[in-house]
């Protein structure tokens, strides 16, 4: 569990405590059950990370609400978006093994996480990871109750696929962003799970250098 759920849950119990010691029991049952739902929202579960070489897992539980192609800087990408209700395990885990190159945090609008809007104008950190032969772009947005988001990792840190990176405070939502090459493995509609469920693979490092020098070997060849 992460450590806010037992400071939300000893409040609550503590205020509990003193309602029923001041009123009556039947009052106290209100800040128990928001200290028992604070313990549950706050569970941090262990997951089986992938070891398949390329695999791109999941930032986050949720659901896949959108997969789009667009241009960031001139250059094509796929973008994954996943939505977190308030239900949902909320502990991010990194996609991939690499270095965090940038991590930086804007502030915005809470609108719904469910809004293609909130992509850009609502508060989030963004954060790029560069490894296993490639970069990668997450978004940790904010939505109409998330108002906390927490980053753990500084720039130049080196983390592990499935690694547990932050998280988000309530419903909000997770946009991961990468080249348009990789391989795509989940659908709109798809429930996934942080750090366990595969979003898609991409070929490692090594593979492209061998593919690459094979095409160059061939066309020598045929020359």
């Amino acid at each position: 569990m992460v450590r806010d759920g037992y400071y939300y849950g000893f409040v609550l119990l503590t205020a509990a405590f003193l309602i029923g010691w001041l009123t009556t029991p039947g009052w106290a049952a209100i800040p128990v059950l928001l200290a028992l739902f604070f313990l549950w929202f706050f569970r941090d579960p262990d997951r089986i990370i992938p070891d398949t070489p390329g695999a791109i897992v999941s930032p986050a539980d949720g659901k896949v609400t959108a997969i789009a192609n667009g241009l960031i800087g001139g250059r094509k990408n796929t973008r994954i978006s996943i939505f977190l209700n308030v239900f949902d395990v909320h502990v991010n885990r990194s996609p991939i093994s690499g270095i965090v190159r940038d991590a930086s945090y804007r502030r915005g609008k809470f609108l719904n996480a469910m809004n293609e809007l909130s992509a850009a104008h609502n508060e989030q950190n963004v954060v790029e990871i560069e490894g296993e032969g490639q970069k990668l772009v997450f978004k940790q947005i904010a939505g109409l109750l998330a108002r906390r988001i927490v980053f753990t990792p500084k720039v130049g840190d080196r983390v592990a696929r499935g690694e547990r990176i932050g998280m988000m405070k309530f419903g909000s939502r997770m946009d991961v962003i990468f080249d348009t090459e990789i391989n795509v493995q989940v659908r709109v509609g798809d429930r996934v799970r942080g750090g366990e469920s595969v979003l898609a693979y991409c070929s490692p490092a090594k593979e492209k250098v061998a593919d690459a020098a094979q095409v160059a070997a061939s066309e020598k060849v045929t020359r």
